[in-house]
């Protein structure tokens, strides 16, 4: 009888334990996947865990003790190098052998016999010969101490598996981003797994947030179809298998998508998500990727290592070049007009001006599915798309006038009759442009195809924001309350212009927004209080034509005039979608608005006058900028600025001022306010009872209408009711809005005051048409000293002298609009600045005007016997010497 053959030795490591009595074991790779083999252990048993339910098969429970039978195997030798033998093998292929942990058979730990002494698994006695087996030795001894299965209580170990999850959104959000514990079951290819959540054993399909790897497509039976499989799938299948499966790892849900969750995988030797990424096993995902813990810069770093290096999906890759200087990659500039919602016109520091589009950035458009605008209706974009007007007005309000940097991400070339396109991260300060928009709703973001690396440095940055807009339904997202906005063009109808025309003439100074510059003396504004375009011109001045687009766009463009093109950039560079203050004056045949407009609060015609860019038109000669106008167009024409760099002054044409009598007409007035610089606000006596009238009917109407607290909101240059400390109303205009607090003007008075909004209400009807009965006063021929003491003097005696008393009032001269005036006190018939020349409070301002120099012959004398006995600003001696300038004086 020959001897029976010893059993061949093999060596392996375990690759995954199915149960106390079975596992699969595999080789070392070379070039691809490794041979695998399951071994059944010999003459024993274990405890079967439950399945769920297949097409084929129902769903089963655990049998008792099988789950912990499985995991004491598992943690015993999963990953581990084993050697096993192979006693038997059926004809179906089933393997029957034995385990050993150790360097050898001998010395080596037989697994099976551990399970056994542990109490894990049943000796199939049947199978064994003879009554004295090591086996049934070992299993009586687990048995009579009461171990494993042998301890009994059954029911408390047997597992409640749920397999499916009915609400995914709430599991998602009960889990709050906490790590759970987890075992990962079953690898479906490198960046999809199966796992049982722990210790309520949620099995779980899980998806790798933030990446993406080859798959084996699966044919008709549901099995991998290995003739269309994608390149690397099984690598990258395996890459994930020897690391994770049956390891003990932490999980982190993101989301969900479909029937799958998506999530991140925490691991103790590392992140296998980067690692994936890193062997060019993977590809980012930009749809999950935002949702990634702790961001996706890991991600993306090594995804871009792998493609420097042309790792296995990337050996093809060729990295894109902008195609543009180093110099140009990064710049920055002023914010000078912002085109739409995703476009900007910065102006670079060499001064000029380039278009920059925010990368990975699409504004709002219409929906395709948005009912057609009607036939003939003037289809206008930026009022007309939902939240494309708030996306520019975002823009505008953060940007215009600021410095910004730029940095060049890519090149989009030119396509559909659209232009090359230059596309920058954008930022002001540290805070990205375009993920402030994202964030707010008022853009979305571009998404690419998989190979497209043509996007924002900060694209991820950019779909976290847009995931939180979407959640929160901001802006776009936010389909239940979408913006309207009825803009009325006045421009192209001159009906409604003169309809409108006496209602701007009445509101004084209106606020406004600068659209479009057409050239330096013509704007198209957006009245936002009564939501309106109108085209206005600057008045007062002649300003050259900028080059212009034919009529009807037929025949190219039309030359401009000489100094047009630098007027428009000038203009534009000052008013450009900024806001500004109109007055309004009149209206052209064309329905065009003629007027002034103040940018911070200076006259844009007396700035272009100024810069030698326009000349004065005779109409200004009636308003009440005509000398600012006027001076201003001297002094470019000295400096032969621009229009006037030719200029010759023909000195035939100066001739002396003829001299002609000073005209006295004095006038009794009352003054109720002295500001600390000296300017006085008075009524003229005749003026008196009607004001005492208006003043009454106001009150009566308050009294019997008292107004809400809160109903009014106060604006800017808006004429107004406020209720002064006394507690009666009186007219007012806003002149700055604080918070609560309201700077305001009594017209009427001429005090100031800041008060709170609720103590402003609108003015009744028939109270707006008549003017403010408080004129503005300045001394002529007097300055005040620039030392705050001497000045504090000088006003504190001038209101001992004027305030609440009636004076004689004669008008000498008028400068910027404003009247220069002699007063006389009524009773004593003394002149106030003379008086105050005497006692040395404030210095003679001489003029030329031959019709004046015997008032300031008798001005002077007064001021020099305040010097010969050294008064007041003159105590230390003449302080119109050099050295004045120490003191504060004027020279």
């Amino acid at each position: 009888m020959a001897a029976p053959q010893t059993p061949q030795v093999c060596r392996g490591i375990v690759k995954q334990v199915l149960s106390g009595d079975a596992v699969v074991v595999r080789g070392q790779p070379k070039g691809g996947p490794p041979p695998e083999r399951q071994i059944n252990f010999s003459n024993v048993v274990a405890p079967r865990t439950a399945r769920r339910a297949t097409a084929n098969a129902p769903e089963t429970v655990d049998e008792p003790y099988a789950w912990e039978s499985r995991e004491f195997l598992r943690k015993k030798v999963i990953g581990r190098e084993v050697l096993f033998t192979v006693e038997t093998k059926t004809p179906t292929g089933r393997e029957y052998g034995a385990i050993y942990l150790g360097k050898d058979v001998s010395s080596g730990e037989n697994l099976t016999e551990l399970m056994v002494s542990e109490g894990l698994v049943t000796v199939r006695r049947e199978s064994i010969r003879g009554e004295s087996s090591r086996l049934v030795e070992l299993e009586e001894a687990a048995r009579s101490q009461g171990k494993g299965k042998w301890a009994g209580n059954d029911v408390d170990h047997v597992r409640n598996v749920k397999w499916t999850c009915e609400n995914m959104r709430s599991f998602v959000d009960k889990a709050k981003g906490n790590p759970i514990d987890a075992v990962i079951e079953h690898v479906r290819d490198g960046s999809t797994v199966r796992c049982f959540l722990l210790p309520d054993y949620h099995y779980i399909t899980l998806m790798i947030s933030g990446v993406r790897c080859p798959m084996n497509k699966l044919d008709a039976d549901g099995k991998p179809d290995k003739t269309s499989s994608e390149p690397f799938a099984d690598e990258a299948r395996y890459f994930t298998e020897s690391r994770l499966l049956q390891r003990d790892v932490q999980v982190i849900l993101e989301t969900f998508s479909n029937l799958n969750f998506v999530g991140s995988i925490v691991h103790p030797n590392g992140n296998i998500a980067e690692a994936l990424l890193r062997e060019g096993f993977a590809r980012c995902v930009d749809w999950s990727i935002a949702t990634v813990t702790g961001g996706p810069e890991k991600l993306r770093l090594s995804e871009k290592r792998a493609k420097e290096k042309q790792l296995r999906l990337w050996q093809d890759y060729k990295p894109s070049s902008l195609g543009i200087a180093d110099k140009d990659k990064e710049f920055t500039g002023k914010v000078v007009e912002v085109v739409n919602g995703d476009a900007l016109v910065v102006k670079r520091q060499d001064g000029k001006a380039q278009k920059v589009f925010l990368s990975s950035l699409r504004p709002p458009r219409m929906a395709e599915n948005d009912t057609p605008r009607p036939p003939g209706k003037n289809f206008r974009p930026l009022y007309d798309i939902p939240w494309l007007f708030e996306a520019r007005e975002f823009l505008r309000k953060k940007l215009i006038g600021q410095k910004v940097s730029c940095t060049v991400d890519y090149i989009q070339p030119a396509q559909n009759n659209f232009p090359e396109k230059t596309c920058c991260t954008v930022k002001i300060g540290d805070v990205n442009v375009a993920e402030a928009m994202v964030s707010k709703g008022y853009a979305t973001v571009i998404r690419y195809k998989q190979d497209d690396d043509q996007r924002a440095s900060c694209y991820d940055d950019l779909l976290s924001a847009e995931a939180k807009a979407i959640k929160s339904a901001k802006g776009i997202h936010n389909k239940k309350e979408v913006p309207l906005h009825r803009v009325a063009d006045i421009s192209s109808d001159v009906g409604k212009a003169k309809g409108f025309l006496p209602f701007l003439q009445r509101a004084g100074r209106t606020e406004a927004i600068v659209e479009y510059v057409a050239s330096g003396s013509r704007v198209r504004l957006y009245i936002p209080r009564e939501t309106c375009l109108i085209t206005f011109l600057l008045a007062g001045i002649s300003c050259p034509r900028a080059p212009r687009q034919a009529p009807g766009g037929v025949g190219g463009n039309l030359p401009g005039e000489r100094y047009g093109e630098e007027a428009l950039i000038f203009t534009k560079s000052l008013v450009l979608q900024r806001e500004v203050e109109i007055e309004v004056d009149s209206m052209d045949k064309g329905g065009n608005f003629i007027g002034w407009l103040h940018a911070e609060n200076k006259n844009l015609s007396v700035m272009l006058v100024e810069a030698g860019l326009s000349s004065v038109h005779f109409s200004a000669e009636s308003s009440k900028f005509s000398q600012t106008l006027s001076a201003a167009e001297e002094t470019a024409k000295k400096k032969k600025l621009n229009i006037w760099a030719n200029y010759v002054e023909d000195k035939e044409d100066k001739i002396e001022e003829t001299m002609t009598e000073r005209k006295v007409d004095q006038k009794p007035m009352m003054i109720s306010e002295v500001n600390n610089d000296g300017t006085m606000f008075g009524q003229y006596c005749s003026d008196g009872s009607v004001l005492e009238q208006l003043m009454e009917n106001l009150r009566k109407e308050f009294t019997t209408k008292p107004p809400l607290a809160g109903a009014y909101t106060p604006k800017r240059g808006e004429l107004c009711a406020a209720q002064y400390i006394d507690g009666h109303w009186y007219r007012a205009r806003v002149e700055k809005i604080s918070g609560s607090n309201v700077s305001v003007r009594y017209i009427d008075y001429g005090n100031r005051e800041v008060t709170q909004g609720v103590k402003c209400a609108s003015l009744p009807a028939g109270f707006a048409s008549q003017s403010g009965y408080a004129h503005e006063l300045h001394l002529a021929l007097i300055k005040f000293s620039k030392d705050e003491d001497s000045l504090e003097d000088a006003v504190g005696a001038l209101k001992e002298v004027v305030m609440d008393k009636e004076i004689l009032v004669n008008r000498e001269y008028r400068n910027g609009g404003v009247d220069y005036v002699s007063i006389q006190r009524a009773d004593t018939k003394a002149d106030v600045a003379l008086t105050l020349l005497k006692q040395g409070l404030v210095l003679l301002d001489e003029r030329r005007d031959k019709r004046l120099q015997s008032l300031v012959s008798e001005y002077r004398s007064g001021q020099e016997e305040a010097k010969r006995k050294h008064l007041n600003i003159w105590q230390y001696g003449d302080v119109t010497d050099d050295d004045a300038h120490e003191f504060g004086m004027e020279r």
